[in-house]
């Protein structure tokens, strides 16, 4: 179903299908308000004790950027399932915008591990960024079908996230291309090549991944490129320093206490959100952990990449072992 977008014109009913694809892939169909679509997932490894869902940003990314991990997860025996986000690449792309809501988000979340048989036994959530929030909502909702929770480079409350983009981010820029950037912004004008290009010189290398952009690892190249914009826009916002979609006012801080599973949450000392708010997880929520990231940004995966992947295999083993 690539190509043309579905609209609620042009859909048809392919309710019945669960597409069993090659090399471990599959579309699993989703109920939604607007009908029943298809995300697609794929299982690497097998493990019937540890198998990791994992949770991609943006909102609309892609799963790619994950392909850190197979490097990594499979000697250390860990099952994981890449999986595309209704309306991000491999994906069903509607092209509904009252699908967009973070509470469809968390059922989506649910039915795709009803349909891969994930239970409290083995079932690990790791949400990156937006997919952190994600993590966060459907653990709320749906802890009983957990057996670990990994919150990674997200804080537990958007207005935080602003806030220190504000007053931390901001101040530390050339100010000199932070005028230029609010400017373009002011005048929505996100598209004009210069935006993107003073953000990826002046933020981005030094806050999303700590490289030269011309040295950016090729899965996180292609998962940004893939972002579906029609779904990041309205749940982000278009700016890129803060947040002003809708999620602009979304805070669970109040309610991190009510998840009982074991949990890690990751920081990073250069990420685009304060890693104290990240550690304040750790603390809040009944069983946590805290792995902070020293040379990481936002995606500590690759910036910090020891520190990271050490931490989560970590993690897993202690909570699979029994020893959280």
């Amino acid at each position: 179903m690539k190509g043309e977008p579905l609209t609620e014109n042009n859909y048809f009913d392919n309710s019945s299908r669960d597409d069993v694809l090659s090399g471990g892939a599959r579309m699993i169909p989703i109920e939604t308000p607007k009908g029943i679509f298809h995300v697609w997932t794929k299982r690497i490894g097998n493990n019937p004790r540890v198998k990791v869902l994992l949770l991609h940003g943006g909102p609309g990314a892609t799963h790619e950027y994950f392909e850190v991990f197979d490097s990594y997860f499979p000697g250390a025996g860990i099952e994981y399932y890449y999986y595309d986000q209704l309306g991000s690449a491999y994906s069903d792309q509607p092209d509904i915008p009252q699908l967009w809501e973070l509470p469809r988000f968390v059922e989506e979340v649910e039915q795709v591990r009803q349909a891969l048989r994930l239970d409290r036994s083995n079932f690990y959530l790791l949400g990156h960024s937006w997919g952190g929030i994600l993590a966060t909502e459907y653990a709320l909702k749906y802890q009983q079908h957990l057996k670990g929770l990994i919150v990674s480079n997200m804080v537990a409350s958007f207005p935080v996230y602003n806030d220190y983009a504000q007053k931390v981010l901001m101040p530390a820029m050339d100010q000199q291309a932070l005028a230029e950037i609010k400017v373009l912004e002011a005048a929505e004008d996100y598209a004009n090549p210069r935006y993107m290009e003073l953000l990826l010189e002046h933020h981005y290398i030094h806050h999303v991944l700590r490289m030269p952009a011309a040295e950016w690892p090729d899965p996180v190249n292609r998962a940004f490129n893939k972002i579906n914009q029609k779904i990041y826009v309205p749940m982000q916002g278009p700016s890129e320093l803060g947040g002003s979609g809708k999620l602009a006012n979304w805070d669970r801080t109040g309610d991190l206490g009510k998840i009982a599973v074991p949990t890690l949450a990751i920081g990073a000392r250069h990420d685009t959100m304060e890693p104290a708010q990240m550690e304040r997880i750790a603390k809040a929520v009944r069983k946590g952990r805290y792995l902070f990231c020293p040379n990481g940004s936002h995606m500590a995966m690759y910036d910090d990449q020891q520190t990271y992947v050490a931490g989560v295999v970590e993690f897993i083993r202690d909570v699979d072992a029994g020893r959280f």
